[in-house]
């Protein structure tokens, strides 16, 4: 039973990922956006989901630890592994705006939660303003995109 789940649930995966993909290009192509930015803005979203789903329930059932441990955990193996196997298969391109931005935002929001946690609670203002600076960064990258189309 446990094999056929699991062979169901990858199928889904499958299935799920290719409606995602074939979704944003249609999105894109509506709002007026490349499909590159809406692309990887869905497929961010899209890839955390999971992630979401497991920090609610955990912070929901009392266990705010499993909720952080999952979202730090998470952003490690897609840096470390995802991002240091994808480089070791083929060498990889990199945009100038990707390291003059985006990897110091990347540095300074992970220092953020760093700083937020020493007291061993993130509070619902400091909750606020991670999510408030996702929505901030979102929006900048929809602009951003939009400015390069044109």
């Amino acid at each position: 039973m446990t094999v056929a789940l699991l062979i169901a649930g990858l199928m889904a995966l499958v299935v799920g990922a290719e409606l995602l993909v074939r979704g944003s290009s249609t999105l894109a192509s509506i709002v007026g956006l490349s499909p590159l930015i809406i692309g990887l803005t869905v497929v961010a979203f899209g890839t955390s989901a999971p992630e979401l789903t497991v920090s609610i329930s955990s912070a929901l059932n009392g266990q705010a630890d499993l909720a952080l441990g999952n979202v730090v955990g998470s952003n490690i193996f897609n840096v470390l592994l995802i991002l240091g196997l994808s480089a070791l298969i083929i060498p990889l391109v990199v945009d100038q705006k990707l390291i003059r931005f985006d990897v110091p935002l990347m540095v300074v929001v992970s220092i953020l939660v760093l700083l937020m946690g020493l007291d061993y609670r993130i509070s619902r203002s400091e909750g606020g303003v991670l999510f408030a600076g996702l929505i901030a960064y979102t929006g900048w990258c929809i602009h951003a995109g939009r400015r390069e189309m044109w």
